[in-house]
Parts: structure tokens; C-alpha cells; sequence
């Protein structure tokens, strides 16, 4: 069985700086028609940050949709409007949030945020042999971010414990994990 379902038409809901949001109506794969709340939203980028001295960089920020602080890594979204890239990305955001930039930026994957209602779609990266920028980037407007910096150890207990709640961040952590004992 042919799983697509067809697109019959499309309804605009709401058109913001972020997110643009659409209420499809769609044709299941049994004939009958169904609606789909969809949530536009450019790729993005997550980036496992790590120092000389094998530390990952961490930042805690008030997300308002959980509505409490969270602690993630650094990320953001790819601005097409100028046609960058996700490295482009990569290097934008280091800046702007942790004021390093990294000599050694490797790919590790790609996912959907959540494919049940969302199109985003995430590259992450892992960000090594960091130096100070000499220029500094601004911030995004309403950016307050506090950065510290945690061990392999730390953040496993910080998973555990549920301190850290975030997806492209635990699926950052598990990658050091994974991958610490035999070597980035």
C-alpha cells in the first residue's frame, strides 16, 4: 500500500517572523480526506561545541513555549534570505553565542525536529580547536544566554537527572558518548 497522502489543498493560518503555519486538507491513501496542521520552519543548525580541554559548551536560556529555562546547545536557524549554508551557520552562531570561533567543524548528522506537525530539519555539528573571535557578532534580539562549559560526566548525569530535557541536545551528548572512547 501506497502510504502518500495527496495535498487537495491548502489553507494559510498564520504568516510570522519564525514559523509559518497552514491547515492542509489531504487525500488519505484509502480515498477519504483528512486535514494536517503544518508548521513551516527554516533548517537549523545544533552544534556540539567542545574546548581544548574536552568540555562541552552549554547554554542555558528562557524558552517561552516550555515557558522555563532551558540548557542546550548552541544553535540556530539558516537564514535564506541570504543564501547561507548550514556551515555558514555554524560559524554565525558560534559567534554570536559562544564568542569562539572553531578551527575543525564536522558534520555528524541530519533529523526532523518533530516530524508530526514540523518541516524544520537539523544539521549537527561538532566544533573543535576553538580560538576567540576578534570581532564579535551582536546577539539576536531578546538573545540573554548564559554559557558554561561541562564535562562528558556532568552531562550524563544532567540527562539522567532530566536537567537537560532538550532533543537535538541529548542526541548531541549521546554522540560524545558514543564516540569519546574511540576518538572524535
Amino acid at each position: 500500500m501506497d502510504l502518500e497522502e495527496k495535498v487537495l489543498g491548502v489553507e494559510p493560518k498564520y504568516d510570522g517572523a519564525i514559523i509559518n503555519v497552514e491547515k492542509q486538507t489531504v487525500e488519505l491513501p484509502n480515498g477519504e480526506t483528512s486535514t494536517r496542521d503544518v508548521v513551516h520552519h527554516s533548517n537549523a543548525v545544533g552544534i556540539l561545541v567542545l574546548t581544548k580541554n574536552n568540555k562541552m559548551l552549554l547554554e542555558t536560556q528562557w524558552r517561552a513555549p516550555v515557558a522555563k529555562e532551558t540548557i542546550e546547545i548552541p544553535a540556530g536557524k539558516v537564514d535564506n534570505r541570504d543564501h547561507g549554508t548550514a556551515l555558514d551557520t555554524v560559524v554565525r552562531e558560534l559567534n554570536e553565542e559562544t564568542r569562539y570561533k572553531a578551527n575543525n567543524i564536522k558534520r555528524i548528522t541530519g533529523f526532523y525536529s518533530s516530524v508530526g506537525f514540523c518541516d524544520e530539519y537539523m544539521d549537527l555539528y561538532l566544533a573543535t580547536d576553538l580560538e576567540p573571535v576578534e570581532d564579535e557578532l551582536p546577539r539576536d534580539q531578546g538573545e540573554y544566554l548564559k554559557i558554561k562549559e561541562y564535562s562528558l560526566d556532568e552531562a550524563m548525569s544532567m540527562i539522567e537527572s532530566g536537567e537537560i530535557e532538550d532533543a537535538k541536545t541529548i542526541t548531541a551528548i549521546y554522540y560524545w558518548k558514543l564516540h569519546d572512547k574511540i576518538g572524535l
